[in-house]
């Protein structure tokens, strides 16, 4: 017999994302995955001047606070054909660096790490033992005895007076938790350094964007000036404090995030076969160091990888209208020529039809339409995208950097290639890419002190900004890779304004709903086989979904299949 339980919100911070299973037998046999909120960000730009549509896509999320505004104006800028300066690149790929590694530490420790961490169980640890091991896998400072016995005191404070506060009502004392108290003490302690280190390395999007979030960016090239002896410029002083900020980062990166990670894999390799879902991966690339146009100059690459072929890496084009398409036979909206038909961006639709219940539902109808999201589709495969998509990319494609750290890695934890194809593969990606990124930053930082030094100081090309010398009509597309995975805008500008505009973000490719072929999206196609130990406390569901970073609201609430609220879990 089949039980069904319903998860909603599955996410812990930003946005709506509704989760349905079926179990049979302690496992998921069926998943849906529904987004519950609509915003149409492409309804709204509609007949606005192209130029300014990056700072309205901008908010389309506050947690990949960049990425919005970096792929519009990539849009408009192919479209008109407008090449930015170096010194702006250079500036766009440290923006970029920053904000990956601000979101992939915030992941792991305030996102995902409790999916791992038994809070409460790091009050039996014994801090001497704590101290011990935090001093064998790496040399950051705090990791005395009384670091972490003054720590502990603190946790069993908060326990006895029971208000746990950004820690209260979590799964704790479940099976499926494996960590010896002492590693779990640990990573209490640097989920709360890593609240404090995050807000310094977002100060990079303030010196170079004025402000985080939503940092100003410009089609052409960047809002801010560079003059190594002016106060309200880009100057020496600020130019030392953010290469002082990406070092802080590095130093963060290497001596607490990678070996947690590696200290909390051992205990779940069993994880290393569980959730991995989709066999095809696709990444756009970014951080080019040639230009946006050159390609194979991009420090992550881009390519799609079919059925887990490692040896193969297929090329995207991202004007091939055959290439991609979006459907909506099971999404709340409809397009003019039917449901069944998949439109590629160019000509997409964003027509709301809302058919289904309003919210507690008793179940997702599931046979018609039952999400906000969209269903894309490369080719007509189904694509996961994010960490694990770049790194198996980079992997693929021979890049040495790539295949070292995944190669290392795997022989550190003893588990052969095919693990990375799993929860456990995409949290370690995570982290390893946090680490490649980390090391680029100071290359791109370096560069853009050499060009200043030798004389260069343009941030912006404006030789296209009179719209008298446009064409009457313009199609572009922009592309990156938010951390959570390839993201690109389409633009179609007539007559000066924008005529068309379509966001496929990466929470689109993962968490759509089934195509008209009945394909399995990435959320639902990893949870199946996925083993439930209690269905009143899923702990092992999201753990999985968390392993893509999903970013859709700040607390888990979970109803049985009548609607009955069974349990909540607060975590800010």
């Amino acid at each position: 017999m089949s039980e069904r339980i319903v998860i909603d919100p599955i996410t812990r911070i930003e946005g709506h994302l509704r989760v349905e299973v079926e179990i049979q037998d302690g496992k998921v046999v069926d998943a849906y995955s529904s987004g519950t909120m609509v915003r149409l960000l492409e309804e709204i730009v509609k007949g606005r001047d192209p130029r300014d549509i990056w700072a309205y896509t901008s908010r389309a999320c506050g947690v990949c606070t960049t990425v919005h505004s970096l792929s519009s104006v990539r849009a408009v800028e192919d479209a008109l054909d407008i090449i930015v300066p170096p010194n702006a690149e250079l500036v766009r790929n440290l923006m970029f660096c920053a904000q990956y590694l601000q979101d992939h530490v915030v992941h792991f420790y305030h996102l995902h790490a409790l999916d791992w961490v038994d809070i409460v169980n790091a009050l039996k640890a014994d801090p001497e033992q704590a101290s011990q091991i935090a001093r064998s896998i790496s040399n950051y400072p705090k990791s005395s005895p009384r670091y972490f016995s003054d720590l502990q005191k603190r946790l069993t404070s908060f326990v006895d007076s029971g208000q746990l506060g950004i820690f209260a009502n979590g799964y704790w004392g479940h099976k499926a938790y494996k960590l010896p108290a002492e590693i779990n003490l640990i990573a209490v302690a640097h989920y709360l350094e890593a609240l404090e280190w995050q807000k310094e390395i977002i100060k990079v999007h303030t010196i170079f964007g004025g402000k985080n979030p939503h940092p100003h960016y410009l089609v052409g090239g960047m809002a801010c000036s560079v003059n190594i002896n002016e106060v309200n410029a880009i100057n020496a002083e600020r130019l030392a404090h953010v290469g002082t900020l990406f070092k802080e980062a590095k130093r963060f990166i290497e001596q607490v995030y990678i070996p947690d990670v590696l200290a909390v894999a051992p205990y779940y390799l069993d994880w290393g076969a569980i959730g991995g879902g989709l066999e095809n991966y696709m990444a756009y690339g970014d951080l080019p160091t040639n230009g946006v146009r050159d390609i194979s100059s991009f420090k992550f690459p881009r390519g799609v990888i079919i059925g887990r072929n490692l040896s193969e890496v297929k090329d995207i084009d991202a004007k091939d209208e055959e290439q991609f398409k979006e459907f909506i036979s099971h999404s709340w909206y409809a397009y003019s020529d039917g449901d069944q038909v998949g439109k590629f961006p160019w000509y997409g639709e964003t027509k709301m039809n809302f058919t289904g219940p309003n919210p507690p539902y008793d179940q997702l109808n599931v046979e018609g339409k039952y999400s906000w999201v969209k269903t894309p589709r490369w080719n007509g495969y189904p694509m996961e995208v994010g960490p694990l998509a770049r790194m198996l990319v980079g992997y693929a494609s021979g890049r040495d950097e790539f295949k070292d750290i995944v190669d290392s890695t795997l022989q550190k934890l003893n588990v052969p290639v095919d693990a990375l194809f799993s929860t456990l593969g995409r949290t370690a990606a995570r982290a390893l890419e946090t680490q490649l990124v980390a090391n680029w930053s100071m290359e791109f930082f370096d560069q853009l002190i050499s060009n200043i030094k030798n004389g260069d100081e343009r941030m912006a090309n404006t030789e296209r900004w009179d719209p008298e010398t446009w064409p009457l009509e313009a199609r572009g597309v922009g592309m990156t890779e938010a951390p959570r995975g390839a993201l690109a805008h389409w633009i179609v500008i007539k007559d000066g304004k924008t005529d068309n505009y379509q966001l496929v973000v990466p929470s689109t490719w993962n968490s759509s709903p089934r195509d008209p072929e009945g394909q399995m999206s990435a959320y639902e196609a990893s949870l199946i086989g996925t083993p439930v130990e209690d269905p009143e406390q899923p702990v092992e569901i999201i753990r999985t979904i968390h392993s893509f970073d999903p970013c859709m609201a700040c607390a888990v609430h979970l109803y049985d299949e009548k609607g009955k609220y069974v349990h909540q879990v607060n975590t800010f």
